[in-house]
């Protein structure tokens, strides 16, 4: 059974400065109804307006992660508020789904510079356990983001875990890798308390640009050029510690508990706020495909390779969609950076192989052929022309192919098809095949 969503049992407050606004906040973790998600309200703007912690509301803020419900368009956001990150590491790691917290300013208070005083804080709040399962972004296939130097793959996996690795020209940071599995008590253990951190010759930069006026070495890891100034590390590694901490903040804003194991390499809170992004879209995609398709015979990818005998990495086809017997085929093919053609097709500008868009083609028409003969276990499909290929533009890392084959002539086990292949609803290429069934 699915864990059950969860709140707290009663308020907690909190209070100092913010990091970047340098403004005095007070902040109140409050339980919330079940089903209402986390909710951030602005006590301190007329009408207390609510701001749910979900990517539809993230906005794009260098050095932070900041949200803002829209006005009308053209005009400001109703409500904003920033530098929420550490908040909802805390929230994310206690897995709580229903809160409410209320903030009277601009900024939560940035505190000792990590989520360690607000997983306290929750924690003396106690949790309360709801009668409704836990809802959940879980991936069926890889996702990739590149924003800037920040990379990142999203990867299927039965719990969030993280493997963060971070770059620095600094004698103290350097090249630093962790791997971290988001548990509730590793997270105490391993991440809550590693600090956030910058450097001495960004300041004055960064303060003309109205941000860190309220940073310090209170409340900040700060180095000059060569050490650490007027404070000791807290782990040898706390500068990649914290970043693994900003990753599950930002990530918790899928509005769900997440299931995936995401490698980051050199993150940012731009680029996880994409990455973010981009698993809800697939997430909602896949939940999309499945509610569907239920009866229209689709198969999974252990059902489908079951009838072709394709393995990796030849493998073409992630699923079929729908099928219908001697009329028609849908599959689909993920396309990840992962592929190992792409280490050697236009290394720096990675395109599929057309010849490979065919070949995916070509085994989802294998499984619509197989399907409508008899025996199918004992026997093989060999392709006998391809007529009218035409390309259309490239298919690249990130793209999925959804490919469509139509039967057009059908004779004992001969079959004629129609192909074509489609990224985003736009044709990508198109070919007339023909195949036989063969015993093996």
């Amino acid at each position: 059974m699915r864990d059950r969503r969860r709140t707290i049992l009663r308020p907690v407050m909190l209070e100092g400065i913010g990091l970047h606004l340098g403004l005095p906040s007070r902040l109140t973790f409050r339980p919330a109804p079940e089903g209402s998600g986390v909710t951030f309200r602005r006590i301190d703007l007329p009408g207390a307006p609510t701001i749910p912690a979900c990517i539809a509301n993230a906005q794009l803020t260098e050095r932070r992660t900041s949200l803002g419900v829209p006005g009308a368009p053209g005009a400001p956001a109703v409500a904003e508020l920033h530098t929420v990150e550490h908040v909802l590491a805390a929230v994310a790691a206690a897995r709580l789904d229903d809160l409410l917290i209320e903030v009277d300013g601009p900024e939560p208070p940035i505190l000792d510079g990590s989520a360690g005083p607000f997983w306290d804080a929750l924690g003396e709040a106690g949790v309360a356990t709801g009668r409704t399962a836990a809802d959940y972004l879980e991936l069926t296939e890889p996702v990739r983001v590149i924003d800037g130097d920040s990379v990142y793959e999203a990867h299927p996996a039965p719990e969030l875990t993280l493997d963060v690795t971070i770059e620095f020209p600094h004698p103290v940071i350097g090249r630093q890798h962790g791997t971290y599995a988001v548990t509730p008590e590793a997270f105490a253990r391993e991440l809550a308390r590693a600090r956030t951190f910058g450097f001495l010759d960004e300041v004055e930069g960064l303060r003309a640009k109205g941000l860190i006026r309220g940073a310090s070495t209170a409340n900040a890891v700060v180095l000059d050029q060569d050490s650490v100034v007027d404070t000791a590390l807290r782990w040898p590694d706390e500068f990649v510690r914290h970043k693994a901490l900003d990753c599950v903040g930002d990530l918790a804003l899928a509005g769900r508990r997440v299931r995936a194991r995401v490698m980051a390499f050199k993150p940012s809170h731009r680029g996880t706020v994409t990455l973010v992004r981009e698993m809800v879209k697939a997430a909602n995609r896949e939940r999309r495909m499945a509610e569907s398709n239920v009866d229209k015979g689709g198969m999974n990818i252990e059902e489908l390779m079951k009838i072709i005998p394709h393995r990796y990495p030849f493998l073409m086809v992630d699923r079929i969609l729908e099928i219908e017997p001697k009329k028609r085929a849908v599959g689909i093919k993920n396309v990840t950076i992962n592929e190992p053609f792409f280490q050697g097709h236009f290394p720096g500008h990675p395109i599929m192989p057309g010849v490979l868009i065919i070949e995916a083609m070509a085994q989802v028409s294998g499984v619509l052929l197989m399907d409508a003969v008899d025996d199918y276990a004992n026997k093989v499909v060999y392709f006998m022309s391809l007529d009218n290929v035409k390309f259309r533009r490239p298919v690249k890392p990130g793209d999925q192919l959804r490919l469509e084959l139509e039967i057009t002539q059908f004779r004992g086990t001969v079959c004629k098809m129609r192909g074509v292949a489609r990224v985003d609803g736009e044709i990508v290429a198109e070919a007339d095949m023909a195949a036989m069934a063969r015993d093996r």
